[in-house]
């Protein structure tokens, strides 16, 4: 592992080109998934969808990256810090706007079985440029955290910027013509690709040869042990927990409430353009908040915030179905900058804490990313149903409840940071002070 703790972050070229290439991908996703939803449904800018339509989409789009990133887990835990999955991934962003004009566009728009098989084209070739392309990404940048000596919070935070600075603008090029933002997403995966492609820092072609010696010892998992995580009972305990909270980033966040947002507004197009601002604001306040989160984790521990992300999923879900005007909603919406962080981090620091490290990846695929998948290929079409029927404060309520019980439940079940650490230990800063005063 290369020493690098003491380098300042910027000092680090490992950390520069991991924070620019993660950057890059969330500019590439950012510009057209957040106005995704707006895309299948708006009447006048997209494809007029009902909200039941839109929901079969998203879980069809769930399955495929269900698949995908259980195998991207695979191969990347095989590749150890190699990068041709990532160039292949970045690859694929980077023909993202050819690919929808010509192709997912017309498709959905035939109708009949033409239309199906463009949702399961499209499924395939957005779930394996972005939506599993996301954790793969998160899941690299970790492992080069930990072999490079930089902090993962840190440089993840540069995605979340990206995908702000990209928010900002979203909504005004949606008015215009929503293909426009596929486009940009184009022009930024090409600019992913050379980013992985082209920049490979002194210190990585070292750990690159030392990997490459046949008489070094063995750093990556087998495909027997990859497989074996899913005989984890402690586990799957995690997967239950995320199906009933992280499935909402999408179930909510995308497929609801960007419609939900621009109807509190005279005009769409007024709605789009704030609602793209909103966005952007507050994914900008997101990434100050995933250099805060390591810190709130050094005071109360990985466990209590898992558990403080999903009591703020919980409270933004819950309000936003108990105020309907723009202001309140928009201040309830900037509750998801400390939301996100709170689930993304002590996620990983939890499966390097309770697991072996060396399946990290294919643990946070499984446990974090995947779960949140499975559970969206079951919430996304009832609760679109739910939500054509209903509307929207009913169905909220109904998401807010589902978070509410899993919280319960993962009070019980979670394991304290203490217990069962098969991986590297963490400790908050009150027991490393007593830790010291012990030896003193």
């Amino acid at each position: 592992m290369a020493n690098t703790a003491t380098k300042s972050p910027w000092r680090n070229p490992s950390y520069l080109q991991s924070s620019f290439g993660i950057f890059m991908f969330f500019c590439s996703w950012g510009i057209w998934w957040s106005f995704f939803s707006r895309f299948l449904t708006d009447d006048v800018h997209g494809l007029g969808m009902s909200a039941a339509e839109q929901g079969s989409i998203y879980s069809i789009n769930s399955l495929a990256t269900l698949i995908i990133m259980f195998v991207y887990g695979i191969i990347q835990d095989q590749l150890g810090i190699k990068r041709k999955l990532v160039i292949f991934i970045s690859a694929v962003a980077a023909c993202v706007g050819p690919f929808v004009q010509f192709v997912y566009m017309p498709m959905l728009n035939a109708g009949g079985a033409t239309r199906y098989a463009g949702v399961l084209i499209g499924s395939i070739v957005l779930s394996a440029g972005f939506m599993a392309g996301c954790s793969l990404f998160e899941a690299i940048t970790e492992r080069y955290s930990r072999h490079f000596g930089f902090e993962y919070g840190q440089s993840r935070a540069w995605g979340s910027f990206g995908y702000a600075v990209v928010a900002l603008c979203a909504g005004f090029c949606f008015n215009i013509n929503p293909l426009i933002n596929f486009w940009i997403g184009s022009a930024c995966g090409l600019g992913m690709l050379l980013v992985y492609a082209f920049w490979v820092p002194a210190e990585q072609k070292e750990e690159l040869k030392k990997e490459a010696d046949p008489n070094a010892a063995p750093t990556n998992p087998s495909f027997k042990e990859m497989v074996s995580v899913l005989k984890m009972p402690t586990l799957w305990v995690l997967i239950v927990f995320m199906l009933l909270t992280n499935t909402f980033y999408t179930v909510f966040d995308q497929q609801m409430f960007p419609n939900y947002y621009a109807s509190l507004f005279p005009t769409t197009e007024m709605g789009n353009s704030t609602y793209g601002i909103l966005n952007s604001f507050q994914v900008f306040l997101e990434s100050a908040m995933m250099g805060v989160v390591p810190i709130i984790m050094k005071k109360i521990g990985v466990r209590n915030a898992l558990l403080l992300g999903a009591t703020v999923m919980f409270l933004r879900i819950g309000l936003c179905g108990v105020f309907h005007d723009p202001i309140s909603v928009s201040i309830v919406k900037l509750f998801h900058s400390i939301e996100v962080p709170l689930f993304c981090l002590p996620a990983f620091r939890y499966f390097t804490l309770h697991f072996d490290t060396k399946l990290s990846a294919t643990l946070y695929m499984v446990g974090f990313q995947i779960a949140s998948q499975v559970g969206q290929v079951i919430f996304s079409t009832p609760l679109g149903a739910l939500h054509d029927h209903m509307g929207d404060r009913p169905t909220f309520f109904t998401i807010s409840a589902i978070v509410l019980a899993a919280l319960i439940y993962g009070i019980f079940v979670i394991k304290k940071d203490d217990q069962d650490v098969g991986g590297d230990p963490f400790y908050t800063d009150k027991q490393l002070r007593q830790m010291e005063a012990a030896k003193a």
